[in-house]
């Protein structure tokens, strides 16, 4: 089975591209399945359910979800074993910018979209810069121009990558993205000892344990404190 994890930044278009791609495969007779990871809610099961797909979700709760899904993965791809899939995608949660779910030698796809900011693929840490395709969206209601600034902004983070513009209302682009992603060459059995791309962000404060109250007196771990200069007294 071939694994390919989808990253991105909340409402950047992840579940709309994965739906034209899976259309694109099941016309190649490739079984398909998917595991939604989110924060507190999501309803997109619903939608790849409508689509046919097996599907599960997982939600993090209070945890951090990049940890959620590191803890959870191994499963997840014994799951899609035992439903005889020929490719399982894991979709993460609207990420933070720090975030990276990706696995070493497992394909990671990161999804961006052209009304996120000129500027925005050089604040994505390594979720960008560790992707292996780089997938801008919304590429319609943008200029031609923007469109090329953008993508070339992307490529500045991520030389290595292959960028791609696809359409999540009309699917264009979704099936040469598709062709990307069987590989059978890297088909797996498990991810028992793989090693994540880039280490999670770090953080164990009182914070993380609970606290809820402001103060230095009240903070323990790991804490970083901004530097004021001279002028703070």
């Amino acid at each position: 089975m071939n694994l390919v994890v989808f990253s991105g930044p909340p409402s950047s278009g992840k579940t709309s591209i994965i739906l034209k791609i899976i259309d694109a495969l099941k016309q190649r007779e490739v079984r398909v399945g998917v595991v939604k990871f989110d924060c507190l809610y999501t309803d997109d099961d619903i939608l790849y359910e409508k689509a046919g797909v097996p599907v599960k979700k997982g939600l993090s709760g209070a945890l951090c979800p990049d940890h959620y899904f590191a803890s959870n993965i191994e499963e997840v791809v014994q799951w899609g074993l035992k439903l005889d899939l020929d490719l399982l995608i894991t979709e993460s949660a609207g990420l933070c910018n720090r975030c990276s779910p990706y696995i070493k030698e497992i394909k990671g796809v990161c999804v961006i979209d052209n009304l996120s900011g000129i500027n925005t693929p050089k604040k994505i840490g390594p979720m960008l810069k560790s992707a292996d395709i780089v997938v801008i969206t919304k590429g319609d209601i943008v200029s031609q121009a923007e469109r090329e600034v953008f993508a070339s902004k992307a490529s500045s983070v991520n030389p290595r990558a292959i960028t791609m513009h696809v359409n999540g209302l009309t699917g264009q682009g979704a099936y040469e993205l598709s062709t990307l992603l069987i590989d059978k060459e890297k088909e797996i059995e498990s991810v028992q000892g793989m090693e994540l791309r880039f280490p999670m962000p770090a953080a164990l404060c009182s914070y993380c344990l609970g606290e809820t109250r402001i103060g230095e007196s009240y903070q323990m771990g790991n804490v970083r404190k901004m530097d004021l200069g001279d002028d703070y007294e």
